[in-house]
């Protein structure tokens, strides 16, 4: 029988997730019994002492084999003493003493940048705790993303919660340039800016649209209007956390590892709204080149339903999507691709690029190096180490 302690609540979506992807591998694999601990024992003064002595007790008693989650206190001793697998949820920082369960952060904030550029916004904002390591790398990624394409990020980072600090919030709000492309730290942060939005009188998506991350259905639905989200490969994260505890278990040592989170697809919801490019002809190019860029000729069917030159359309292009052209915005939307795929598959580069439709291999690594600043391999490097 195999006694896995788990600290986490199971309220967020997030935690749901990783528990069924975890749950299946226990089903399909042995004996499991599972043992949840509040993450409220350790918040509301629970443990008296403040190190965590009294979980690290009901381990031992118990018998466990395995912890699973957060550690909410700064001394790990105590816990290193059980002798037994740990895998940390990431919040302040990442374990270098315990296994992780931890997030392409970096590569998340790539995604929404991406997603509100080719949108044709030209403001954009970030919204996120300090000193939380998911929250600190996806404002990287997003900032450092903008900032090779020339454009800024007005950044918000709080120290405690939201409505603590309501006011300052609501003003930062209404002294953002409109309409700014709002990314948040996650879900929970996005609903709480729709419903300042809401109260201040802030237009959402027409003044403010709003980003997530985690695709909570739940907190994303209760907004109004609904909040769109980057989905994550937790459940996928939860199984493989099981094969490699069940390993650990079963092979008798403690050698830390890292399961890294991937973002996946954004679920677009009402509060990104459409996208903000005026010219109907402009935003029927963008529509197509968004849905066909794996094509070999991906603008050849729009360009003979609009009733303009090759010519005047570009021009018409550039002025709405400024400093983009048509065929560097098409080359944006398979770079991006790429990006995801680089993240999310071991698939060889060759043909991951064609996947993204590139037919030509040879220019790959230039066009990759010219949107994102490095080579497919540092990219796909840089993921696989966060």
């Amino acid at each position: 029988m195999n006694k896995l302690m788990l600290l986490l609540d199971g309220a967020s979506e997030f935690d749901r997730r990783l528990l069924r992807g975890l749950v299946r591998y226990t089903r399909e694999n042995g004996d499991w019994l599972f043992f949840r601990v509040p993450l409220a024992l350790q918040h509301d003064g629970g443990d008296t002492r403040g190190d965590g002595e009294r979980i690290v007790e009901m381990a031992r008693n118990w018998g466990a084999n395995a912890i699973v989650g957060r550690w909410l206190y700064e001394d790990t001793s105590r816990l290193a003493s059980l002798g037994i697998p740990v895998v940390i949820q990431n919040y302040r920082s990442r374990s270098r003493e315990f296994s992780n369960l931890t997030g392409d952060y970096i590569g998340t904030g790539r995604i929404a940048a991406g997603f509100f550029r080719h949108g044709g916004f030209v403001h954009f904002a970030y919204f996120g705790v300090k000193d939380v390591v998911w929250s600190e790398e996806r404002k990287e990624g997003f900032e450092r993303t903008l900032a090779a394409s020339g454009d800024a990020c007005d950044s918000l980072m709080i120290e405690q919660d939201v409505y603590r600090e309501r006011d300052r919030v609501a003003r930062w709000l209404h002294s953002l340039p409109k309409p700014v492309a709002l990314f948040c730290c996650d879900d929970a942060h996005a609903l709480s800016l729709s419903e300042i939005c809401q109260a201040e009188g802030i237009a959402v998506p027409g003044e403010v649209a709003i980003l997530g991350v985690d695709n909570d259905e739940l907190l994303c639905g209760i907004a109004a209007p609904e909040i769109s989200s980057i989905g994550l490969d937790v459940e996928r994260a939860g199984y493989i956390l099981g094969q490699r505890l069940h390993n650990q278990i079963l092979e008798g040592h403690r050698e830390p590892f890292s399961i890294v989170v991937q973002p996946g697809e954004i679920v677009v919801r009402d509060s990104t709204g459409g996208r903000i490019i005026r010219d109907p002809y402009v935003r029927e190019v963008v529509d197509h080149i968004r849905a066909n860029y794996m094509r070999e000729d991906p603008l050849q069917g729009v360009l003979s339903r609009i009733p303009l030159s090759r010519r005047s359309l570009e021009m018409r292009f550039r002025k709405e999507m400024a400093p983009m052209t048509m065929y560097r915005y098409l080359l944006s939307c398979r770079v991006e691709a790429l990006s995801r795929l680089l993240s999310t598959t071991n698939l060889p580069l060759a043909e991951a690029a064609a996947r993204a439709g590139f037919a030509d291999g040879s220019n790959v690594g230039r066009i990759f190096r010219r949107f994102q600043g490095c080579s497919p391999k540092e990219f796909r490097d840089r993921s696989a180490a966060r």
